[in-house]
C-alpha cells in the first residue's frame, strides 16, 4: 500500500525521498538521482490516461483519484507516494482513502524560509511566491518542467496543507517531520521514519547499519549539490525567459529567512499563519 511523502512544496520532500530511494531501493544505501524515481509523484497525467480519463476533464479527474490509485496499489507491498497536494475532498471526491493508504509522513518546513527557496524554484518574485503560500491555489504544471506531466494540482494554502494531513493521526498512521530537525540531526530523524515505516507494516524493525549509514552520508545536501552541478537533476525548473535550468539544490541548510525576507513579507506570513507556526514552535 502506498504510504505518503506530502509536503508543501520546498519543504525537504526531495531529501525525505532521496533518503528512502537510498536504502529501499538500492544494494548499498549508495545515493543516486536514478534512485528517486522509484518514488512516484501523484496526481500525473499517466496514470489517468491510461484508464482511459480524459485528463482536461478537471471533474472527472477528481472522481478518479481512488479509482486511479486502486489501479496500482499493490496490496502485499509498500509503495511510496509523494505529492504536494493537501488532503482534499472535493464535491464528495476524497484525495485518498484507508484502501490505499498505509500512512502519511508530513514534512513542514518553516513558511518563512520556503518564500526565498520557492521564488528561486520557479523563477518568481519573493512577493509572488509569499502570495502562493497564504492564498489557496491550485497549478497546472508550475512545479514541473513536463508540460504533458502532471495533472491539476490543489496545493491548498501553507496552513491548510499542513492541517489537512493530519486526519491520518486520527488512525495513528501519521508521522511529522520538521525540515528543520531533518537537517540538524538526520541519523535520528530518518531512524525515526523508518521505524514509522515498520510500524505501520506491522512489522519488526530492523535496520542495515550499512546502508543507513551510506544513506546519511551520501544524501548531504552539499553533496547532492555537487551531483547536479555534474549531472543535472530532471526534477530542476527551466526559466521561462532566460531558458536556463534554475539550481534545484540552492542554498537548503543555508537559506535564513532573518536575513533574506523582507520585514514586511515576513509579518505577512506570520500574520496569516500564526496558529500553526505556533503549534509547530516557529513562533
Amino acid at each position: 500500500m502506498f504510504v505518503w511523502l506530502a509536503s508543501y512544496p520546498k519543504s525537504g520532500n526531495t531529501l525525505v525521498r532521496s533518503m528512502l530511494a537510498a536504502y529501499f531501493f538500492s544494494n548499498d544505501g549508495v545515493y543516486n538521482f536514478d534512485l528517486i524515481k522509484n518514488i512516484k509523484q501523484f496526481p500525473v497525467n499517466a496514470l489517468f490516461e491510461r484508464m482511459g480519463i480524459n485528463i482536461q476533464d478537471e471533474e472527472e479527474v477528481i472522481k478518479n483519484y481512488i479509482k486511479v490509485q486502486a489501479s496500482f496499489n499493490k496490496k502485499n507491498s509498500v509503495q511510496f507516494l509523494k505529492t504536494h497536494s493537501y488532503l482534499f475532498n472535493i464535491n464528495n471526491n476524497a484525495f485518498t482513502d484507508l484502501n490505499n493508504s498505509l500512512g502519511a509522513i508530513y514534512i513542514v518546513r518553516d513558511p518563512r524560509n520556503i518564500v526565498n527557496s520557492l521564488a528561486n524554484h520557479i523563477g518568481a518574485s519573493a512577493e509572488k511566491s509569499a502570495d502562493i503560500l497564504i492564498n489557496s491555489f491550485k497549478f497546472g504544471n508550475i512545479f514541473s518542467d513536463h508540460v504533458a506531466e502532471q495533472t491539476r494540482l490543489y496545493l491548498g494554502t501553507w496552513g491548510g496543507n499542513y492541517n489537512s494531513w493530519k486526519s491520518f493521526d486520527d488512525e495513528g498512521r501519521y508521522l511529522l517531520i520538521k525540515y528543520e530537525d531533518l537537517i540538524s540531526d538526520r541519523d535520528f530523524v530518518f531512524r525515526k521514519i523508518l521505524k514509522f515505516i515498520y510500524k505501520i507494516q506491522g512489522a519488526q524493525f530492523k535496520i542495515d547499519q550499512k546502508k543507513f549509514q551510506n544513506t546519511i552520508e551520501t544524501t548531504d545536501f552539499d553533496r547532492m549539490k555537487l551531483l547536479e552541478k555534474e549531472k543535472g537533476f530532471f526534477e530542476a525548473k527551466t526559466h521561462f525567459e532566460t531558458g536556463k535550468k534554475i539550481p534545484f539544490f540552492n542554498l537548503g541548510p543555508k537559506n535564513d529567512w532573518k536575513k533574506m525576507l523582507d520585514e514586511k513579507i515576513r509579518k505577512k506570513i506570520e500574520d496569516a499563519f500564526k496558529k500553526e507556526m505556533l503549534e509547530l514552535g516557529y513562533l
